[in-house]
């Protein structure tokens, strides 16, 4: 048993009562248009400028891998945007996730949670189109977030 617990649904339509932190993964060259990304921006467009400013000012920033982003969306909803992947692309060098990035990204969205008093929901992160499997990435999870008593749902759509 996991601790995680899964639903048929939309991860931007978080489930249950309270404040909700949802967590999704980009990637580190500012690129914000395929994927999960998407079904966010079309219900909020806060999380996406957010990121584009953070990655227009990563000189003077902690943009980067592992890095985590929080951007209040409602007044009981977060979202958290995790550089858990280099790059975006599929090729002689792998898949892009980052695994390791991944699970410091995730250590920061514990911190914040346990913050806001925050159930925490997402997508399979880093298993679209990062390329990761959710094999590597549930254990990551359930030792950032669960073993430290945050409830994750994890949503898998249609």
């Amino acid at each position: 048993m996991s601790g995680i617990t899964y639903v048929k649904g939309d991860a931007t339509a978080p489930q249950g009562k309270g404040v909700k932190l949802i967590v999704h993964v980009c990637n580190d060259l500012g690129g914000w248009g395929k994927g999960f990304v998407l079904a966010l921006s079309r219900r909020w467009p806060g999380p996406e400028a957010a990121y584009r400013r953070w990655h227009r000012g990563r000189a003077g920033n902690d943009f980067g891998l592992g890095a985590a982003q929080f951007v209040q969306v409602e007044p009981w909803i977060w979202v958290a945007n995790v550089v858990g992947q280099r790059g975006m692309r599929r090729g002689s060098k792998g898949v892009p996730v980052r695994y390791e990035a991944i699970d410091e990204g995730l250590r920061k969205v514990a911190e914040q949670a346990a913050g806001l008093g925050a159930s925490v929901h997402m997508p399979r992160i880093g298993c679209g189109l990062a390329g990761g499997t959710w094999t590597r990435v549930e254990p990551l999870v359930t030792a950032r977030l669960v073993d430290r008593g945050v409830h994750v749902t994890v949503y898998d759509h249609g």
